[in-house]
């Protein structure tokens, strides 16, 4: 196991991950709330999520964001990613 693994940072449960990226596997849209994002913000189909879920690993960024609310931690998530232009 390498130091980066130590240090792992756990998932903050603000569920402004399952907002803001499309998840493709489910017909997600980026910027639309996941239909499986309980109002407890978990994930209800979390031992069978898709893929592109199961590959979002939460770092300094979730933390950075943890102090602002869901519509400024989305909206930062999707100009950092570049989830803000719309697709054609």
């Amino acid at each position: 196991m390498s130091a980066r693994d130590d240090s792992r940072i756990e998932c903050l449960m603000c569920g402004a991950c399952c907002i803001a990226f499309d998840i493709k596997e489910i017909g997600k849209r980026a910027g639309e709330p996941c239909s499986h994002l309980t109002s407890e913000r978990k994930c209800s189909i979390y031992e069978n999520r898709p893929w592109g879920c199961r590959g979002y690993r939460p770092d300094e960024l979730c933390v950075l964001l943890s102090t602002l609310d869901e519509e400024e931690r989305v909206g930062i998530m999707r100009r950092i990613y570049g989830c803000d232009e719309q697709p054609e």
